[in-house]
């Protein structure tokens, strides 16, 4: 192990990998190192030919490291604004796969280095993973060359995974800010659905939200449970008016968690509460993990569903812009969990009422969520449990989920595509 600074860092693994091009996994959600794309930033010839790998979030992880240098590239789960210009170039390859499949990928995929952040050693040479551990350990057991953030500034939970200092090739030692999340402010359109969501949330639940407006809404709306714990591949802020009210159980993992997204208060509060657990991807997206836990219900949301019940929840105007994520992973825990409750919610208009999004057909150009794992449906008018029922019932139940301005038009739809099956 070596100690240099970031600039140093990079050039050193521009000097190993010149031949190869090179492969090099970058660490993200919350403990993204954005040291080494600064760094970049000042020597972009250190990037020259690397293709940084990664499973960057659309919305937290905002910097586009496929354009570090015109010969770089980039390959990951999620296609996003910050990076859809890269994606249109073909300089960003979309990978498209459930978390629970990425976990596997980065195991075997071919790389040859590793940027990751890290919390300072304690007294036995041990660093924290901190409150964003999902992927890194699938990559850090792998022989490559690893170079550590080492940030005094990112927490070190009690319950989180740990790494050796000295098993890194190249420490760079720096105090810098941990990134933080806020997804703005929630049209009351969110609050409407959230309390048709809440009358699936029973005391004792064991909950899972997505991540974005519509996660915050409905933790923002259950605070008269109780008992309840959370099982999620990422937590947000509202977490923390859980915790207070009293609605979170007081049991041992009542939060279990890959990730922590929001404010430095969630994740210093998460860091120091004995019942959160933090852990990797393995775990939190396991649909065997999972759906042994009753009551387990996944709120997670979609950009349309069509009357044949299937969801989209990557393409807006026909043009990619997400990825599949962790949606099928939680859902089908939920369907298989005893008591458990698959739910997809989402507004039922865009563009200011104009635009339906239940529709006749799917619009992108993928399906996210098979109309077999499409259960129970939300919007602002109302919900819909679409299992057991034929597929004529199915359709009239996601015609009620729309505005009334659409209806009449999805009931012709309908009445056109049923003829035609």
């Amino acid at each position: 192990m070596i100690r240099l600074d970031a600039d140093q860092a990079i050039a050193l693994l521009a000097t190993r990998l010149s031949r190869s091009g090179g492969r090099v996994f970058v660490a993200t959600a919350g403990a993204e190192p954005l040291i080494f794309a600064q760094a970049y930033g000042r020597n972009p010839d250190a990037a020259r030919g690397l293709t940084f790998v990664s499973a960057a979030i659309p919305g937290v992880n905002q910097t586009d490291w496929s354009k570090l240098h015109a010969t770089s590239r980039g390959e990951g789960i999620f296609v996003s604004p910050d990076w859809r210009e890269s994606f249109d170039e073909g300089r960003f390859a979309l990978v498209p796969q459930a978390y629970s499949e990425a976990w596997r990928w980065f195991c075997r995929t071919p790389l040859d280095a590793a940027l990751v952040q890290v919390s300072a050693p304690d007294a036995d040479g041990m660093c924290s993973f901190g409150t964003s551990c999902d992927f890194q350990p699938a990559v850090l057991g792998r022989d490559i060359f690893k170079i550590a953030h080492v940030n005094p500034d990112m927490p070190a939970p009690a319950r989180s995974p740990k790494v050796a200092l000295a098993s890194f090739d190249v420490v760079v030692e720096a105090s810098m800010p941990m990134m933080t999340y806020d997804p703005g402010p929630l049209d009351p359109t969110f609050a409407t659905i959230a309390r048709h969501v809440a009358d699936y949330i029973v005391d004792g639940a064991a909950i899972q939200v997505g991540l974005g407006k519509m996660g915050f809404a409905v933790m923002n709306a259950i605070k008269d449970r109780k008992r309840l714990s959370v099982k999620s591949g990422m937590v947000i802020d509202p977490l923390l008016d859980l915790m207070d009210c009293g609605a979170i159980s007081e049991g041992l993992d009542a939060i279990v968690t890959g990730a922590a997204l929001g404010s430095e208060a969630l994740m210093t509060r998460l860091s120091q509460d004995p019942r959160v657990r933090f852990t990797p991807v393995f775990e939190t997206h396991s649909s065997d993990v999972l759906s042994a836990i009753p009551r387990f219900t996944a709120i997670n949301s979609a950009l349309e569903i069509d009357l044949m019940g299937q969801a989209n929840a990557e393409f807006l105007g026909g043009r990619q812009v997400s990825g599949i994520g962790g949606l099928n992973d939680f859902l089908r825990a939920a369907a298989r969990s005893e008591g458990g409750k698959p739910i997809i919610a989402l507004n039922a208009t865009a563009k200011a009422g104009a635009l339906s999004r239940i529709v006749p057909k799917l619009t992108g150009g993928a399906v996210s969520v098979g109309r077999g794992d499409v259960a129970i449906v939300v919007t602002e008018f109302g919900s819909a449990d679409l299992r057991g029922l034929g597929l004529d019932d199915r359709a009239k139940a996601l015609i009620t989920l729309a505005a009334p301005a659409h209806r009449e038009g999805l009931e012709r739809d309908w009445r056109e595509m049923r003829a035609r099956l």
